[in-house]
Formats: C-alpha cells, sequence, structure tokens
C-alpha cells in the first residue's frame, strides 16, 4: 500500500472514530486513550498526524463542509440549468442544524467554550470562512448557470446563509420552545431568495 492511501485510511479511521465516540460521550469526555483504544491505532501512529483531540476536531468540521460542497458540485454538474437540484442537496442536511446531537454542533460550541487560545479560535475562524466562501461559490455557481439572479448580493447572501445556519446550530442548544423559525422557513427562504423573479 503506498503511504498516501495509508495516509488516508488513518486519517479517516480516526475521524470515523472520532465522531462514534462524540455521538456516544460528547465531545468533553472524550478522550485521545478513547480514540487509540477504539480505533486500534497506536499513540504514535495519532500522534503523527494530530498533537490533540481538538486537532481532529478541526478535521471533522472541514469533512463536513467538504462533503456538502461535493454533494452540491456533483449535482449542479448533473441538474443542468435548474435550482431545485442543488438547492435540494444544500437543504436535506438542514434538519442537523437543529439537533443538538449532530457532531458538528457539539464540536462547534466544545469548541467555542475554549475560545481564549489561539489555536481553537483560527480553528473556529477557518470553518466561518470557509462556510461563507462556499455559501458564495454555491451562489455564483447558480448565477453563473442563470438559475440565480445576477441581482442577488452574493457576498451579504452568502454570509447571511452561514449566519442563521450557526443561529440555528446554537439555538438547539438553548431552552428554547416554540421557535416561530424553523429549518424549513429556512429552506424556503433560500429559495424564495434565490429564484428568479417571474
Amino acid at each position: 500500500m503506498k503511504q498516501e492511501e495509508r495516509r488516508q485510511q488513518t486519517i479517516q479511521l480516526l475521524l470515523s472514530t472520532t465522531k462514534d465516540l462524540i455521538r456516544e460521550k460528547g465531545c468533553d469526555a472524550v478522550t485521545m486513550k478513547d480514540i487509540m483504544e477504539r480505533s486500534g491505532l497506536s499513540k504514535g501512529a495519532i500522534f503523527h498526524y494530530v498533537n490533540s483531540k481538538d486537532q481532529i476536531y478541526a478535521w471533522v468540521l472541514q469533512e463536513s463542509l467538504e462533503e456538502v460542497d461535493q454533494r452540491f458540485q456533483n449535482r449542479v454538474k448533473s441538474s443542468g440549468k435548474e435550482l431545485d437540484g442543488p438547492l435540494l442537496e444544500l437543504t436535506k442536511r438542514f434538519p442537523f442544524l437543529d439537533d443538538p446531537k449532530d457532531v458538528v454542533n457539539q464540536i462547534l460550541v466544545y469548541l467555542l467554550s475554549k475560545t481564549g487560545r489561539p489555536e481553537i479560535e483560527d480553528v473556529l475562524k477557518q470553518f466561518y470562512d470557509q462556510s461563507v466562501c462556499l455559501s458564495r461559490q454555491w451562489i455564483k455557481s447558480g448565477q453563473d448557470h442563470g438559475v440565480i439572479p445576477a441581482s442577488v448580493d452574493m457576498e451579504k447572501m452568502g454570509e447571511l446563509f452561514v449566519l442563521i445556519s450557526l443561529g440555528l446550530r446554537m439555538r438547539s442548544f438553548l431552552p428554547v420552545e416554540g421557535s416561530s423559525f424553523q429549518v424549513d422557513d429556512f429552506a424556503a427562504f433560500l429559495k424564495e431568495t434565490l429564484s428568479p423573479r417571474s
């Protein structure tokens, strides 16, 4: 097996093991020892790639963005000049925005509780910046295909969509009942905002 293949397999094992442990125990309770025992990887094998569980958590956040982007890009290629297919790829994960058990939500709240440490702030900034960048790219792609009006301000809308997503993620941890704005409303807002006016 080539070194790059081994590296990718090790990283995927670290990611899947860590996500499973977070679902079972929560971010705070997961230890590097847990990750070693569950994955079967040695301490040296793990520390060859990362120096803390927080670094693995950062990889999980990165992976989540890459997965959504890949599904979106694949749908754009197969959908031609229509908005519904690519938009569906984005909105079908929306129920997770409002789920406190979702791994990405748990990691974000955990990392937010650790602000003040430069390496954590860098991870959070990178996640936010990449989320905004991807949102803007998705809007631009729709505009290039003629399914999103050129009048939609890609810069502002891209960031607005991320802000709403983050708000829903954070609200999932608050003891709030009877919220009037739900993930379905967010999906409807996206479709209405991005659809061409007839």
